[in-house]
């Protein structure tokens, strides 16, 4: 009954069953779900609908506002008194990928900790499959891909924006993540495109791939914030990815949601969930140079 009240609040505000659905961070179908629902339980009709896009509300509606204000308000005082309870003893394990643990992680760990300072969380670094597969297992409670795996059990929220860039050396093979990574897809792809035929050296970390690049040995696909001041080569928006958090469905009660509304709080607030190319890259050099 809260969650009901708690959507047609939000409708009544904004006078949208979209906006209400952003607001929320569910489906629009999930609020016209709620507010039937919530039409079914009191007898009455809410809301009438002008148009596709414009609602009006009934004078019930407006009872209802008035009285709801207080009941939203009580019951989340409550949740709020339980939280705290709860984590006072609070665990969070985060499994994330090799590009998000180094590059991103380290300003939300230190955002979470100051959200919740009594939780003693725990990180486990590893590939996009591994992450899905530690989710659907319950080994770990919260998670962040770099390619968009889909699961029955698990729900996929988009979070940030990554571009793929080439680092191209003046020696050596092809620097090529495992086929479980988030970038192997990508670089498989460009190889596809490009018709490429190469040797190539498999790697499972980043961070090794990085230190061959520095020492002028082989060419990879990275993450932008990863090559930083290497010398690379733009690869455009159809190498864009996100890195999605993995959670357990936002409309059940779990122990992680209060972190996956943190979570989301800080990407809002986080300038590059729309990443930006650099005003001046820094291009490979070519022949033509």
């Amino acid at each position: 009954m809260f969650k009901l009240l708690e959507t047609f609040k939000v409708v009544y505000e904004t006078r949208s069953f979209s906006k209400a659905a952003e607001l929320l961070f569910v489906s629009q179908p999930t609020v016209s779900t709620h507010i039937r629902q919530l039409e079914q339980e009191i007898g009455c009709s809410l809301f009438t609908r002008n148009g596709r896009t414009n609602i009006q509300v009934t004078p019930a509606a407006d009872t209802l506002y008035q009285a709801s204000l207080t009941i939203v308000e009580n019951w989340q005082q409550v949740q709020e008194i339980l939280q705290k309870k709860q984590l006072e003893q609070a665990r969070l394990t985060l499994g994330v990928s090799h590009t998000f643990a180094v590059y991103l992680l380290p300003e939300l760990l230190i955002f979470l900790y100051h959200q919740f300072p009594n939780t003693h969380f725990q990180v486990k670094q590893l590939n996009s499959w591994e992450v899905l597969q530690a989710m659907e297992h319950h080994e770990i409670d919260l998670g962040v891909i770099e390619k968009p795996l889909a699961s029955h059990t698990v729900q996929r929220t988009p979070l940030l924006v990554d571009q793929l860039v080439l680092v191209n050396t003046s020696m050596g093979p092809w620097l090529v993540r495992e086929t479980s990574s988030g970038v192997y897809y990508y670089t498989k792809r460009y190889f596809e495109e490009q018709n490429i035929q190469e040797p190539s050296v498999t790697i499972e970390n980043n961070e090794i791939i990085l230190a061959l690049l520095k020492k002028g040995f082989g060419r990879s696909i990275v993450s932008q914030r990863a090559a930083g001041h290497l010398a690379y080569r733009p690869l455009g928006p159809n190498y864009q990815r996100w890195f999605y958090l993995l959670h357990p469905n936002i409309q059940e009660e779990h122990s992680s949601a209060p972190y996956v509304q943190a979570i989301l709080k800080w990407k809002k607030q986080d300038q590059r969930c729309i990443l930006e190319e650099p005003t001046t890259p820094i291009h490979e050099k070519t022949s033509d140079d």
